[in-house]
């Protein structure tokens, strides 16, 4: 739930309003066909002051997607970046999540979305744990989805607003179900991502990950496989079934909200041990590492200012 609302700033197309004055007309065109993109980023507490974790490469996504589906973000990307830092600062967090959104007016409705105004709003809250703190180590339970993640092709590597909808539809039914996440599947039978989260699984050392071919190329998930290649632990991405996952070593979720979190169960059915595996718990230290700015190695990970 959001907190302190009416002491919060939302940024506008350039400009700072209270977070209850900032509206959307209802005959947006992007609230009735799904046309806008948007970013999810993190930013956390460090000793130098907050930090944004790799705030140009979600920038970058955020206006690849825009152009994918033909719309021109009036503002630069060096402007975005800054907007966002400026967002945890007027709103005094020192650590939190931050949500651009680009989205197109109410000057006409239709499919004809020709001459409609672009527009950007950029929020940030406090957000400390997508999940319960103790799924960090005892790991959290999935379900085998009976939706599958394959219908929209623009979904794979955008954030687009009208490509969700499933995302959204699995989630509840694991939740509906007593499961933590779903396991969404691709049309060919393989193991494509969580809701909002890629996956990983480790199998006799080696680290796996399903190919992007119908999944989100997550930002942790690029960052994971880099730091997990810098700690000489082999990677490969490759089609994974629904037995790939059953009969893991370890398994865990990457992604902006939920970091690095184990996964424990899968269809009721314990993964190994059913906790946090080793080579899982080596990559969220370093990963703590990296996100607290005590590693230098990662350094240009990490924005403090824009």
């Amino acid at each position: 739930m959001f907190v302190n609302t009416e002491k919060k700033l939302i940024w506008k197309n350039g400009s700072f309003e209270k977070w209850d004055d900032s509206k959307v007309h209802v005959l947006s065109h992007t609230l009735h066909y799904g046309t806008g993109v948007f970013e999810g980023v993190r930013a956390y507490k460090t000793d130098c002051g907050p930090a944004i974790f790799r705030l140009k490469e979600h920038t970058k996504r955020l206006f690849n997607a825009a152009a994918k589906i033909n719309i021109k973000i009036p503002f630069s990307e060096e402007e975005i970046n800054k907007a966002q830092y400026e967002a945890l600062i007027k709103n005094k967090l020192d650590e939190g999540y931050i949500r651009p959104i680009v989205y197109l007016g109410n000057e006409g409705l239709g499919l004809r979305a020709k001459d409609l105004s672009v527009n950007v709003s950029i929020a940030a809250w406090e957000w400390p744990s997508y999940m319960d703190p103790k799924a960090k180590q005892n790991g959290i339970s999935v379900m085998k989805s009976s939706y599958q993640q394959y219908e929209n092709p623009l979904h794979s590597g955008n954030k687009i607003i009208g490509t969700y909808f499933s995302n959204t539809m699995a989630l509840h039914e694991a939740l509906d179900n007593g499961a933590d996440e779903a396991i969404m599947f691709d049309k060919n039978g393989f193991i494509s991502e969580g809701s909002g989260e890629n996956i990983f699984i480790v199998k006799d050392g080696t680290i796996f990950t399903p190919t992007t071919e119908h999944c989100l190329n997550g930002i942790t998930r690029q960052s994971v496989i880099q730091i997990a290649k810098d700690q000489k632990y082999n990677v490969e991405e490759k089609d994974l079934g629904y037995d790939d996952l059953l009969n893991a070593d370890e398994a865990f979720f990457t992604g902006t909200a939920v970091e690095i979190t184990p996964i424990s169960r899968f269809d009721n059915n314990i993964i190994n041990i059913g906790g946090r595996g080793e080579i899982t718990e080596n990559l969220q230290d370093k990963f703590q590492k990296i996100i607290s700015g005590n590693d230098e190695q990662y350094k240009n990970w990490l924005t403090y200012k824009a």
